[in-house]
């Protein structure tokens, strides 16, 4: 009877410890699902003239087996038959759950150490912001947090955007997105 009680009270522990956890959820003081995106987080260059800043993100809960994270900004409405990799950022240690505003510059060191930008669909390392064609209508910007199952990607000096996915998405244990919005008429 005391074995029963014990282990039932151990079920019970574990049974309530996963019902409180928290999904893993990404969140921002800078963009958000659905909305537009600031003139901060557009490109400057190609005709548009923004600050070019990455959006602060943060992320919590992260699952169990996680030992590195990557971040992915994606433009799947690019007129381009690929869509447009506007930021990837990989081996992101996985003490790190916060980047402030600003971290995907690549003239400033202010990425998490350790980790590593992959060249963007504008040719450079580091976040490349928002440039839809005028008046090509709403385009979808989607920043995802990849929970991974490694603690390096190894990826070669000059791996493409397309490289990259495919080895984030086979490492991924979970991921959480945000989808932001943005437009030049």
């Amino acid at each position: 009877m005391r074995h029963t009680l014990k282990l039932l009270s151990v079920l019970s522990l574990s049974v309530s410890a996963s019902i409180f956890a928290g999904p893993f959820t990404l969140s921002s003081q800078d963009i958000a699902q659905g909305e537009f995106m600031s003139k901060a987080q557009e490109f400057n260059g190609f005709g548009c003239s923004g600050g070019d800043l990455s959006p602060h993100l943060k992320w919590s809960d992260a699952p169990k087996g996680t030992k590195s994270f990557a971040i992915t900004a994606y433009d799947p409405d690019a007129p381009t038959g690929s869509g447009w990799w506007h930021w990837q950022i990989v081996n992101i240690p996985m003490t790190v759950m916060e980047i402030p505003t600003g971290a995907g510059n690549k003239k400033t060191s202010s990425a998490p150490t350790g980790s590593s930008q992959i060249q963007n669909d504008y040719g450079s390392r580091g976040f490349g912001g928002a440039c839809p064609p005028e008046g090509h209508g709403v385009h979808h910007y989607r920043f995802t947090i990849h929970a991974l199952s490694v603690d390096k990607l190894e990826l070669p000096e000059d791996a493409s955007g397309a490289l990259a996915g495919y080895m984030i998405n086979g490492h991924t244990i979970e991921s959480s997105t945000i989808e932001s919005l943005y437009k030049r008429d």
